[in-house]
């Protein structure tokens, strides 16, 4: 049996934990407090469109009792990844494939100052990751997945040989999630990151869900000028996904879904503010892309998650 570990099992990672052990995967995870607690006790609940089901999981906050995997998928928030980096050691033998599913530019993306990672986990091992998943922890132990299409992406970071994700996708199709390989993972992670763009700054500013927010006609308007500044500096680095942008901008803003900067920031968490929001600007200016919408809406984004008692970032 394939032995896996998911690193980080909030929302999305209770969500692929849940999924690879109905695909028939040993899945193990990693986590702490009430979350932790619950998946011990009574594994991971996921309630989906489709229904809802539970798998037990193996569940720890400390890798050693885990020991070696055949795959690791780490989804925790980017702020946390540097307190991550000692604890993955006991996960991997050689050759371990390491999934980092992440929202923004990755800390393996040549604009990112080096980063713990890169001593903690050999690059020939390191797989990119992207999700199309809106979820919320909703209980410890429970996940509510609010859209029917979810899927997994993963591909390697650099050229040349790349870890086999195989083992990982697979799973995860036989537990009802669609899951590919790709062969520039770049694309993906920016393609995923222009639907950031156009709601997270907004959402932030209105605290409200993608649904009410975009109710406004001003705010809609707002984020499909966001998004074009996002598909510009996805092309200035080499990225054209323009195809269906609007489409599915405009799909995700119907959603009565708080994006998850949102629901870290409501929830006093550090939020993922500088790989989502600010690391796209940096590489807008160093391409020299003007980004007049964006500079506003990130700025003032800024100053209203600096204020007292609005969480930070």
């Amino acid at each position: 049996m394939t032995r896996l570990c998911v690193v980080g099992a909030g929302a999305i990672g209770g969500h692929l934990a849940a999924r690879l052990a109905r695909g028939g995967a040993e899945v193990s995870v990693v986590a702490r407090g009430p979350h932790l607690e619950a998946m011990r006790a009574r594994g991971i609940t996921v309630r989906a469109p489709g229904g809802a089901f539970t798998q037990p999981v193996r569940a720890s906050a400390d890798p050693d009792e885990l020991g070696p995997q055949d795959g690791v998928l780490v989804t925790a928030k980017t702020p946390a990844l540097p307190g991550i980096a000692p604890l993955l050691a006991p996960l991997l033998r050689p050759g371990t494939p390491v999934a980092f599913v992440v929202n923004g530019i990755p800390w393996w993306h040549e604009s990112s100052p080096p980063h713990p990672l890169h001593d903690a986990v050999p690059m020939e091992q390191v797989l990119g990751g992207v999700v199309w998943s809106a979820c919320t922890v909703t209980a410890p132990g429970e996940v509510t997945v609010q859209t029917e299409a979810n899927r997994l992406i993963l591909g390697g970071t650099r050229p040349g040989p790349r870890p086999d994700a195989a083992p990982i996708l697979a799973a995860l199709e036989a537990g009802g999630m669609a899951a590919r390989a790709a062969p520039d993972i770049r694309r993906d992670i920016w393609l995923k990151l222009v639907n950031n763009l156009s709601n997270g700054p907004i959402c932030l500013l209105t605290r409200a869900h993608m649904q009410a927010s975009f109710a406004e006609p001003a705010l809609r308007d707002a984020a499909l000028r966001a998004m074009r500044e996002g598909l510009a500096i996805a092309a200035a680095e080499g990225h054209d996904v323009s195809e269906g942008a609007e489409e599915r901008v405009m799909r995700g803003v119907g959603l009565p879904h708080k994006p998850s900067i949102l629901q870290d920031l409501e929830a006093g968490r550090p939020t993922e503010f500088d790989t989502l929001l600010e690391a796209p600007l940096r590489i807008a200016r160093a391409r020299g892309v003007p980004v007049p919408v964006l500079e506003l809406l990130v700025a003032l984004a800024r100053v209203a998650v600096s204020q007292p008692g609005q969480g930070g970032r």
